[in-house]
């Protein structure tokens, strides 16, 4: 589906006509422009890259450079690839008014990295025993992981501590709730993965 690439600000809260306070991530969205146009007959498939945020030139490897020069746009920092786009040409730039307001969308990012985290924060376990009765090093453990004799393994998949976070997370049907177009803003209802200032891909 088409879409933009955007960056998370932050977070903030608008009454709905109901008087409801509605919780809703502030993202910066666009302009996006249109890198290259990729067809069935050179590529095998039809997609339309966008790039978002312009940074130097002395920052860009030559291919990069050539890449963006071959378009006619300034080089971006970040790229994307979108399908469903119509009548687009290289160059153009595409706004935060490809949305309306009330559409769903879906928002992928990379969630906070939370390092190394034990069972009772990464899955949710409730911890082994009792507090008491003589053991006091067992409250947060995980438990069995295993039978011993047979199969004498630890099967994959088997949850433990681990590192928690820093993955790509696609959060989906989230509502949007306005939009300010005099400043590339979009407010959606509720949290969209990742911290502030992070990039995001909003599709359709």
């Amino acid at each position: 589906m088409p879409g933009l690439i955007g960056k998370k600000i932050g977070m903030t809260s608008v009454f709905s006509a109901d008087g409801k306070n509605v919780p809703c991530t502030v993202i910066e969205v666009g302009p996006c422009v249109v890198t290259q146009i990729k067809t069935a007959d050179t590529d095998g498939y039809e997609a339309v890259q966008l790039g978002f945020q312009e940074k130097k030139e002395k920052h860009t490897t030559a291919p990069m450079a050539g890449h963006f020069k071959k378009a006619g746009v300034a080089p971006q920092r970040h790229l994307a690839e979108f399908k469903g786009f119509e009548e687009v040409n290289l160059g153009d730039t595409i706004t935060v008014d490809l949305f309306t307001e009330n559409d769903f969308v879906d928002i992928q990012g990379v969630s906070k990295g939370k390092g190394f985290q034990g069972v009772v924060k990464r899955h949710g376990f409730g911890g082994v025993g009792q507090a008491t009765h003589g053991q006091h090093n067992r409250l947060r453990a995980p438990g069995s992981v295993g039978a011993c004799s047979y199969p004498a393994k630890v099967f994959k998949g088997m949850r433990m501590a681990g590192q928690m976070g820093n993955q790509n997370v696609t959060i989906q049907n989230l509502q949007v709730v306005k939009i300010l177009p005099e400043h590339n803003l979009m407010l959606i209802k509720g949290s969209v993965p990742g911290s502030k200032g992070s990039i995001l891909i909003i599709e359709k």
